[in-house]
């Protein structure tokens, strides 16, 4: 399997098939086009609970698996939003913790699955849900990002505070948790809400420039209403 990203505001990965039998994975929608010589098959890629699971993680329920039929067949999957691809090679990386919505597609040997935070808290009132998606296997994964990515290697006891929204990913060993906005003029003033990811390392964070929700609830506002 090859792949390359087109495009640069709206970008999408096209993927080669080198033999027959190669396949990718992705939530329901995601295809933007494909040669001849690929079949689809839809399920819900490990059971009707983990289907479920990934609905709660922002994906759809239901996933659809391309397989070449013969070599050359290519596929090509979309972004949803302006922004970025990320490709990572889930072998080398060790896995991922990854915020909802943030999957676009897989290769078979990689496995996504929901997770917890550590502490329930952090999930309840961190502003994103507490559910996040365990990315782990072998293979070759794509990720969205809002925006433009950003991409830092914290060092043990590092902390780097961040709006949870901007948060796409970090490894298992970067500790996760909110933690709440200091001073009451801050709390109500300061124009970021009342709660912070606080993300401490080792290991690396891959943040987005964008919080799609944020921009997506102002122009909601601007929507006339009657």
């Amino acid at each position: 399997m090859q792949y390359k990203i087109i495009g640069d505001t709206m970008p999408a990965v096209e993927i080669l098939f080198d033999q027959a039998g190669e396949s990718m994975y992705t939530q329901s929608g995601a295809m933007a086009w494909m040669t001849a010589g690929i079949e689809m098959n839809t399920s819900t890629n490990g059971g009707i609970l983990k289907g479920v699971g990934r609905m709660f993680a922002g994906e759809s329920m239901f996933m659809a698996n391309y397989t070449a039929q013969a070599a050359g067949a290519k596929i090509a999957f979309a972004s949803t939003v302006a922004g970025e691809i990320l490709p990572i090679n889930v072998s080398e990386s060790g896995g991922m913790i990854c915020q909802k919505g943030a999957f676009l597609c897989a290769e078979p040997g990689v496995n996504l699955k929901i997770t917890l935070t550590k502490k329930f808290s952090s999930g309840l009132f961190g502003g994103e849900g507490f559910i996040l998606q365990d990315i782990s296997g072998q293979g070759m994964v794509f990720l969205e990002i809002d925006g433009d990515k950003v991409i830092k290697d914290l060092a043990p006891g590092e902390v780097l505070k961040v709006d949870t929204g901007n948060v796409v990913g970090f490894q298992r060993s970067v500790q996760y948790e909110i933690e709440t906005v200091k001073g009451i003029k801050n709390i109500f003033l300061g124009g970021e809400g009342l709660f912070l990811t606080r993300l401490t390392g080792p290991g690396r964070v891959i943040l987005q420039t964008q919080n799609f929700n944020d921009f997506a609830g102002r122009i909601s506002r601007l929507i006339p209403t009657r």
